[in-house]
């Protein structure tokens, strides 16, 4: 059996190779996440294009529930799809709470500059 010698990372250089892979390699999972996100919204949209023209061609009407049956129960999948992707912070994140925080500041600051004057 052969014996293998590891590196230790207890230089500075190497501890942050060893981020810099981490980092990598979840950003690359990250990345497959929204590949097949955006498949699955590929797939979503062409099929139920051809759904929808199968079944008005054949004398079904296009404003009825049956039409839009499989895109309105297939859209709630996708939905669910796209929050575990971006999760539910994409709306409501850390930057909106920034940008609000900071325009009530704001906000505060001119309303206490007319009490002064």
């Amino acid at each position: 059996m052969k014996n293998y010698e590891l590196e230790s990372y207890d230089n500075e250089t190497s501890k942050e190779r060893f981020y810099r892979e981490e980092a990598y390699l979840r950003a690359k999972q990250k990345v497959k996440k929204i590949l097949g996100f955006y498949w699955h919204l590929a797939s979503y949209i062409i099929v139920n294009i051809f759904i929808i023209i199968v079944i008005v061609s054949n004398g079904g009407e296009l404003f009825s529930f049956g039409t839009f049956a499989t895109a309105l129960f297939w859209g709630i999948g996708l939905a669910f799809h796209f929050l575990s992707v971006y999760g539910p912070d994409f709306i409501f994140g850390k930057k909106w709470e920034e940008r609000k925080i900071q325009e009530f500041m704001e906000k505060e600051q001119s309303h206490h500059k007319f009490e002064k004057l």
